[in-house]
């Protein structure tokens, strides 16, 4: 049993030094710091993303420049390396002339295309107010990118706070998001988290599930997936203000270590959830042979080891964009990954749970960390 948990753990670190290793090829960086610079073929990306949500990229790290017309400059990359949206930081460099808000831009960040260009719309929301006034006004998140709005409107008032050279330090709890949303977000994950380890009751199952697809999926869109991971490893977190990721990754990576192996898959995860929902709508399944459980559940761990590869070689970064998890914020997913969730939705009346147990790339990681790799078995 000894020797059993040592390797358990042995498998966990290696999980974790192979999701830093693809944060340092793909961003440069562990935790927010520094390593080497970041792959130039992401470098690109990040600049097109940019482009895409009409801004422009700037390289400059200087918190604070004044230029030659007086307009005086604040880049928040470093004020704000704590505020992550949905796949990383979200900088900006705000411009300052005569004390007002003369145009505020996003830097070179690593968050999704989408995200990035619906939120993009409130970048104008602060054009000509002063500092106070800016300070005090009250913006709306887009509906759809909500973690990078979230983002982008805390980013702005670090970098108001610093141009108003606001000595009061910063405090960790002012990031504590109490909306509904946020505060409903938090009770889901915990009942997610807590109580399935003391009640076994069906009905119950059911409630939870409806509750994890109802407001972690689709409300709140808090999940689990490669970005996410790829994210909080080359940023860091801000624990107060991420508090039902930092729920969801300890059910995922800290449960199993005490005994409660594939925890997350099987009772937090929203996507799981759904799939099982969607199952309960005939009591017909495929009858699958062990030869061919055996044969997919290969194919799987095959596929997660070729995609692995592409992430640590940098040859293809952008696979992680089509997990279907992110079909849940469905304003904002592409068609491609909405059609490839209703697909896998669709078969789950018919075999239990057929993304979770034949595909996902996420999963086979957690079980990686779980030293659970036994084919024939989930």
């Amino acid at each position: 049993m000894k020797k059993e948990k040592i390797q358990q753990f042995l498998s966990f670190l290696t999980c974790l030094l192979l999701i830093a290793a693809i944060s340092i090829r793909r961003d440069g960086k562990v935790l927010g710091h520094e390593i080497r610079p970041a792959d130039k073929a992401q470098m690109a990306q990040m600049a097109q993303m940019a482009e895409t949500a009409e801004t422009e990229s700037i390289s400059s790290n200087d918190t604070l420049r004044t230029l030659s017309d007086g307009t005086v400059v604040i880049n928040t990359r470093q004020l704000g390396k704590d505020i992550i949206g949905y796949s990383g930081t979200v900088p900006l460099e705000i411009s300052l002339k005569d004390g007002k808000v003369k145009e505020v831009k996003v830097l070179e960040n690593t968050e999704t295309p989408g995200f990035l260009r619906k939120a993009g719309r409130l970048l104008s929301r602060w054009d000509g107010l002063s500092i106070a006034q800016a300070q005090e006004l009250e913006v709306d998140v887009v509906s759809g990118a909500t973690y990078t709005s979230n983002a982008i409107i805390d980013n702005m008032q670090r970098g108001l706070s610093f141009a108003a050279k606001n000595e009061k330090k910063h405090s960790l709890w002012e990031d504590f998001d109490l909306s509904a949303k946020a505060l409903a977000g938090l009770i889901v994950a915990l009942m997610a988290a807590i109580l399935p380890l003391f009640i076994k009751n069906r009905r119950y199952r059911i409630v939870q599930q409806v509750l994890n697809v109802g407001v972690l999926g689709f409300w709140c869109g808090s999940f689990i997936n490669y970005t996410t991971l790829i994210s909080y490893m080359s940023n860091g977190m801000n624990l107060v203000a991420l508090l039902v990721p930092l729920i969801l990754l300890i059910t995922a990576f800290i449960y199993p270590l005490f005994g409660k192996k594939n925890f997350y898959c099987a009772h937090v995860c929203p996507f799981g959830s759904l799939q099982e929902l969607a199952g309960r709508c005939t009591s017909y399944k495929i009858n699958l042979s062990q030869k061919t459980l055996k044969r997919l559940y290969l194919l799987r761990e095959g596929l997660w080891a070729v995609l692995t590869l592409c992430l640590l070689t940098g040859i293809w970064f952008d696979w992680i964009d089509y997990e279907p998890f992110s079909a849940f914020i469905f304003q904002s997913a592409s068609w491609t990954v909405i059609a490839l969730a209703i697909v896998f939705v669709v078969l789950s009346p018919f075999t239990l749970r057929p993304y979770c147990r034949f595909v996902c790339p996420t999963g086979t990681l957690f079980k990686f960390a779980q030293s659970s790799f036994k084919i024939g078995k989930f």
